[in-house]
């Protein structure tokens, strides 16, 4: 179908949100951004951008921008918590030359995306709450203060809290992982390398890698528990029971814990994968269609993804609803692979009885060394698939 003039309105100014604004403007569509907040702004946080990812940046033609902002990954470094002692190394240099990995912070890819989305004819419109969305042929978004936008398509790229996603599946109460999280930056005077580290132990890990050109260091750390927090990554908490939470870990990961000043903590929550990402004019999108736990790093990239194959699917389609459910269908089996990924991961990293720890990281230790190729050939279904050429 011909794009040229379809007034799409997308619901979140997010990497998803400004993905998708630019792909389907760069085809043609009438694009605004309904956005809550005052400005597109992001605090405090690093993400990890793989190939599948790069990718879709490459076919928008923002690929330099994200390089010249980002850290280029060499490797994943799985280490011991006590001492830090290095347990396996997937070497991402092992991949072909233009599959390339890296380490960017959030607002700096938000900055990247919501100007490369203004240069491209996108329109912005701040503080536009959004109370309800109504699908139909003409569906509309209707603001928290009385106002409504009318659109031909309307995109949710809402977050966890989608009223898009309610629309369109109704209420589900997600439940509580038992693991909460704290994510925080600190200065890198601990010379961290250009390298992902996973630090494991006992019910706990914490991940660390550079930022800004290695200034800074991004830490997230997991902590399995009964008791949990609200859903939420701004919930301010104290560094010291932070360290203290982590007391007995060692090596770089110690020195990380000791240079936080200024530390967030959240509750990790599952979410089912949604239904129903389409209907009625009226799409679905990263998040609001399927949230993820961390412990891919798959959660933006995926939103990444799910942008370009949206503005695809609907340009190869003779019309809207066509083109919405060949989306979902290009989407769904792939995305509910990766969530699930994510989901059964973190216990790898939190093995509790000490002779099945050391068992394991044997085996790992040993498959880095005589088989390097093959680990890091177990993620070539995430990392090597590119929908641009899909």
């Amino acid at each position: 179908m011909d794009l040229n003039g379809l007034k799409i309105r997308i619901l979140g100014a997010g990497i998803g949100g400004l993905t998708a604004a630019i792909a389907l403007r760069q085809r043609g569509g009438d694009v605004a951004i309904l956005e809550q907040a005052e400005a597109i702004t992001e605090v405090g946080a690093g993400l990890q951008v793989s190939p599948n990812g790069v990718a879709v940046l490459r076919a928008l033609g923002l690929e330099d921008q994200l390089a010249s902002r980002a850290v280029r990954a060499e490797a994943v470094e799985l280490r011991d918590y006590a001492g830090g002692k290095l347990v396996a190394r997937l070497d991402l240099g092992l991949m072909p030359e233009d599959a390339r990995y890296y380490f960017v912070h959030r607002a700096d890819l938000i900055d990247l995306l919501a100007g490369a989305a203004r240069d491209a004819g996108v329109k912005v419109r701040l503080l536009q709450k959004v109370a309800e969305v109504v699908p139909g042929s003409s569906p509309v978004a209707r603001m928290a203060n009385g106002a409504e936008a009318k659109a031909q398509l309307i995109i949710g790229a809402d977050g966890l809290h989608s009223k898009s996603r309610s629309a369109l599946n109704g209420t589900v109460a997600p439940f509580f992982t038992r693991q909460v999280a704290w994510r925080a930056t600190v200065p890198n005077t601990m010379d961290h390398g250009p390298v992902a580290q996973v630090h494991m132990g006992p019910r706990r890990h914490i991940v660390t890698y550079p930022l800004r050109g290695g200034a800074l260091v991004n830490m997230v750390a997991v902590q399995e528990r009964q008791s949990w927090v609200e859903e939420g990554w701004h919930i301010a908490d104290d560094p010291n029971k932070l360290r203290a939470r982590f007391a007995d870990f060692g090596g770089q990961a110690r020195a990380v814990l000791n240079a936080v000043s200024d530390v967030r903590q959240w509750g990790l929550f599952r979410h089912p994968v949604a239904p129903i990402w389409q209907k009625d004019n009226v799409a679905l999108l990263g998040d609001a269609a399927h949230p993820t736990l961390p412990f891919m790093a798959q959660g933006a990239v995926m939103a990444m993804e799910d942008a370009w194959v949206l503005g695809d699917a609907l340009a190869k389609a003779p019309d809207i609803n066509t083109g919405l459910a060949q989306y979902q269908q290009r989407r769904q089996d792939r995305v509910a692979r990766v969530v699930d990924a994510a989901s059964g991961n973190a216990w790898k990293y939190h093995l509790s009885f000490t002779p099945v720890r050391m068992a394991a990281h044997f085996g790992l230790r040993a498959a880095s060394i005589l088989a390097p190729g093959r680990m890091m050939g177990q993620f070539d279904w995430i990392y090597r698939h590119d929908v641009t050429t899909d």
